[in-house]
């Protein structure tokens, strides 16, 4: 078997954790310790998570989307392939060298997402954009850490706990869409969701295109009206 080839590393801020970025062949893996975060094989269901999103907001004119968590761009291409040429899409990711790594070997990927002109890519972290946000986003697409079980940050639990989730329902404009990643279901968040006032969809989605682990996928939708 070909041997995996380390690429480069990258320190995630605020742990003593580190990211690697490693090739064997045509594949690419990003591993946080022994933990595989994401394979260039497996792209299904961070595509879903762009595509279930693109079809619950339609064809909205200008649609403006905040992405939490670049990973190797497959769910920014999914989104752009999606949506109307007028959309603009914000990417926040907070490790530096994963939009560099999206910019170098791994560009292919995505077909260069990053160079697209309706993107606009930011190293920050997510949380405080839509904390700073009111009534800004169609849509807010989080595929960061593992889910809302977190992983490679203790602070990412910020993002889905009933403050973090009351602060995404009041960035959304109404009718707007929180959609959420995870490797695995969670009945307590999707109750969280609830109580935060959302419209809430679990969808089962497949790592692969049709194969692979079951994922997860949380569409929850603000109301058009009420609280």
């Amino acid at each position: 078997m070909i041997p995996w080839v380390a690429l480069d590393t990258a320190p995630i801020p605020g742990t003593t954790d580190e990211l690697r970025l490693l090739q064997r062949g045509h594949e690419f893996l990003i591993r946080i310790g022994r933990d595989d975060l994401m394979n260039s094989r497996l792209s299904g269901s961070e595509e879903a998570l762009a595509t279930l999103t693109a079809a619950r907001i339609g064809g909205r004119a200008g649609a403006k989307i905040l992405i939490g968590g670049f990973g190797m761009g497959f769910t920014l291409r999914a989104a752009l392939d999606a949506l109307g040429a007028d959309a603009k899409l914000v990417v926040a990711e907070l490790v530096p060298a994963v939009l560099a790594w999206g910019r170098g070997p791994l560009a292919h990927i995505s077909a260069d997402s990053l160079s697209d002109p309706r993107v606009e890519a930011r190293e920050a972290d997510v949380a405080g954009l839509i904390r700073s946000s009111a009534l800004a986003w169609d849509a807010i697409l989080l595929d960061v850490d593992n889910g809302p079980e977190g992983l490679t940050r203790a602070e990412n639990d910020r993002l889905y706990d009933a403050g973090g989730l009351a602060a995404a329902r009041n960035a959304l404009r109404p009718g707007g869409v929180l959609a959420v990643w995870s490797a695995h279901p969670d009945p307590a968040f999707t109750q969280r969701l609830v109580r935060a006032g959302f419209a809430v969809e679990a969808v089962p989605v497949r790592a692969g295109r049709g194969r692979g682990a079951r994922h997860t996928v949380w569409l929850a939708v603000r109301p058009e009206r009420g609280r």
